[in-house]
C-alpha cells in the first residue's frame, strides 16, 4: 500500500543533452500518470541551460511555472513543488516560483566530474 512522491522532469528548453518530458507531451500524459496508484505527483522539476547570466534562463523557469499551473488545471489538484534553480541561478528561479533548489556547488564547491567514455571506448 506504499506510494512514492515524485516530481516530473520537464525539458522546457528542449535541450538534447537534458532529459524529461517535452511540455506538450507532459500535459497530454498527466492524466495517465496520475492514474498510477503507487505514484503521488507532487510537482515538476527542470534544469535551465547553463549560462553565466542567470537572467537569460528566467524564461525557462517562467515557462515551467506556467506549465505547472496548466497541469494543476488538468489534474484538478495542486502540484505544490516546483524544483528549479541551481547554484548559479537559484535567485532567479526563486523569483519565478521555485519551491525547491539544488545548490550543491554553492555548498561544497566544484567537484570532479566523471570522464565520459569516447565512442571508441564505449564499443
Amino acid at each position: 500500500a506504499r506510494t512514492i512522491p515524485i516530481l516530473l522532469e520537464v525539458n522546457v528548453a528542449g535541450e538534447s543533452t537534458k532529459f524529461g518530458y517535452r511540455p506538450d507531451d507532459l500535459v497530454a500524459e498527466i492524466p495517465r500518470l496520475n492514474a498510477l496508484r503507487r505514484l503521488e505527483l507532487h510537482g515538476l522539476m527542470c534544469m535551465a541551460p547553463y549560462s553565466t547570466n542567470p537572467e537569460t534562463v528566467r524564461p525557462v523557469f517562467r515557462r515551467c511555472r506556467e506549465l505547472a499551473k496548466v497541469c494543476e488545471t488538468v489534474l484538478g489538484a495542486p502540484l505544490p513543488v516546483l524544483s528549479m534553480g541551481m547554484s548559479g541561478d537559484f535567485e532567479v528561479a526563486v523569483e519565478e516560483g521555485s519551491t525547491l533548489i539544488r545548490v550543491g556547488t554553492a555548498l561544497f564547491g566544484e567537484r570532479p566530474r566523471p570522464a565520459r567514455a569516447t565512442s571508441e571506448e564505449a564499443e
